[in-house]
């Protein structure tokens, strides 16, 4: 009783802070509003839009069914989780966050997984997408676009170790043993076309409704993260003005010579366990460090996803019985496997693909990827807006719809 009550007056104090810091500064208020709506409108509104509505659509056929049959020897072995895994897992990495953990609930709605499953599956497949390692943090922040292979790669490769270990959570669950239903590997692509072609019967949506569902449902979450990526942009810029993220800052000078990093990247590091573009953008702008060190800091925020990205799966995850704990544990080790693989692979990628020592035998993706994650950048920037407004009106003609229905 006395944790609970502690607890709430700690909510109630926080809220009240909160509440007041927007009233004395509403000119940076308002400032870091923008810049958050600024970056769902441009860039995470149209780029994650396509991805979600084709998964949803790609559920109801009954291919990731399919895809699930036809995964299950590699899935099951390596993390424990069913073959359905492998197309959360791809998606997860090609659109970004919050991507893996939607398609998760979605499954385990559908009883396709088990909690546990789902648990292993959500830790290891929210990951940050390569339009925004290569375009914002790469080329926009750092200038660099060699950088973003050595940061893709130990992110890519701390989502993989993070799935291994996360195998052992749970322990040895009955439910998480899978059903032999086929023995011999030659009958694997009809048991998975038979899986497809059941499911997609079960689904008695006609193509019409299931693609307006879609859609709305797709739409709907991405206004839920809209409104998560304002808030936090918000916290934390009213953290920085109340001194906040500099105070805890200074709680990590110690730890931060400890490894012989700069303290002046402590800052950085807090602002990125709030939110990851900031957090991203300050450490590029750390002189006092080496580029090393901002890499390893980058990795670590883009792997720790930070509360931003955390409080949007939580909200997800709030409407299924899938824990959120594992998912924040598993950040942590996210960040600390991207971090100490940056550090493995520094000489031998970086060195290597750097701008200084190009030559014929480097592959043309790092020679001229530069122009090409700028132009991906400038043209989400410039057809983001008209793609997200028209999204918007056709949601508006769907909801419309539904409710006179």
């Amino acid at each position: 009783m006395y944790k609970s009550k502690l607890k709430t007056l700690a909510l109630s104090i926080s809220v009240t802070i909160f509440a007041a810091s927007l009233i004395l500064m509403p000119g940076e208020s308002l400032e870091a509003s923008i810049r958050g709506l600024d970056m769902w409108w441009e860039i995470v509104f149209p780029s994650l839009l396509p991805f979600f509505i084709v998964s949803e659509m790609l559920i109801g056929f009954g291919v990731v069914k399919f895809i699930g049959v036809m995964l299950e020897p590699l899935m099951r072995p390596l993390f424990r989780v069913p073959g359905v895994g492998g197309f959360v897992w791809a998606m997860g990495m090609a659109s970004g966050f919050p991507a893996g953990a939607k398609l998760t609930a979605r499954l385990r709605q559908e009883e396709q997984i088990t909690n546990v499953e789902a648990e292993r599956l959500v830790s290891f497949t929210n990951s940050s997408n390569p339009l925004f390692i290569f375009g914002a943090v790469s080329v926009g922040f750092f200038q660099n676009a060699t950088l973003g292979i050595v940061l893709a790669a130990a992110h890519y490769i701390g989502n993989v170790c993070v799935g291994i270990i996360m195998r052992f959570y749970g322990g040895s669950d009955r439910n998480d043993v899978r059903k032999e239903t086929s023995n011999k590997k030659g009958f694997i692509v009809k048991e998975a076309f038979s899986a497809l072609h059941k499911t997609r019967l079960e689904d008695k949506r006609p193509i019409g409704k299931l693609l307006g569902d879609a859609v709305t449902s797709s739409i709907q979450t991405l206004l839920m993260i809209g409104g998560f990526i304002i808030l936090f942009s918000v916290i934390n810029k009213m953290l920085y003005h109340l001194h906040i993220t500099t105070f805890l800052a200074e709680g990590l000078s110690t730890l931060f010579l400890l490894f012989r990093l700069p303290e002046q990247l402590s800052i950085p590091l807090i602002s990125g366990m709030f939110e990851i573009t900031l957090g991203s953008k300050l450490t590029s702008g750390v002189t006092e460090a080496t580029l090393l060190h901002q890499a390893i800091i980058t990795s670590f925020i883009l792997g720790f996803s930070g509360f931003s990205v955390q409080a949007q799966v939580a909200s997800i995850l709030a409407e299924t019985d899938i824990r959120f704990k594992p998912f924040f544990y598993a950040r942590f080790v996210h960040g600390l496997a991207a971090s100490v693989t940056t550090i493995l692979i520094w000489k031998p990628i970086y060195e290597r693909f750097s701008n200084e020592q190009l030559s014929n035998a480097i592959p043309v993706f790092a020679r001229h990827n530069d122009a090409f994650w700028t132009d991906m950048l400038y043209w989400f920037k410039s057809a983001g807006p008209i793609i997200t407004i028209l999204s918007l009106v056709v949601y508006m003609i769907l909801y419309a719809q539904k409710r006179s229905v």
